[in-house]
């Protein structure tokens, strides 16, 4: 095993192969998707709907509804707290529906949700009295 790294690493080798293999090693060991999100990571669909979604990757979030729009925004989770930050790509008075009214996240630009269940399979949130469910898609 040494010999093969000597001779992958050794003057005789072209610089291009030895930067090529330590990057590929680097990507390799240092990318793990989701990490930001934790156990929120992933696609979840609304119960008792077949259009609506949220999904959450690194610190990214996607709302979606199928006949609608959709919106992305940067979110933060901390305890049972969950910080999304919506933004718009088009500018469109469509985006705030989806969120205001289809979704029922108020305000569009700051929605702080309360974590009631998180697991492998459920997501729960809340915020005053109102209630939205999830389960892992």
């Amino acid at each position: 095993m040494a010999r093969f790294f000597r001779n992958i690493f050794s003057a005789k080798q072209s610089v291009a192969l030895r930067i090529l293999l330590t990057s590929y090693l680097f990507l390799l060991f240092s990318c793990q998707e989701g990490r930001e999100a934790g156990d929120l990571w992933g696609q979840w669909r609304m119960v008792d709907s077949d259009t609506k979604y949220i999904s959450f990757s690194g610190s990214i979030t996607w709302i979606k509804n199928l006949y609608e729009t959709e919106v992305y925004g940067n979110f933060q989770h901390r305890g049972d707290s969950l910080f999304i930050q919506c933004f718009s790509k088009k500018g469109q008075p469509t985006d705030t529906v989806l969120i205001e009214k289809t979704f029922g996240f108020r305000p569009f630009n700051n929605i702080r949700l309360k974590i009631d269940k998180l697991d492998d399979d459920n997501l729960v949130l809340s915020k005053d009295n109102q209630r939205w469910s999830f389960y892992k898609y």
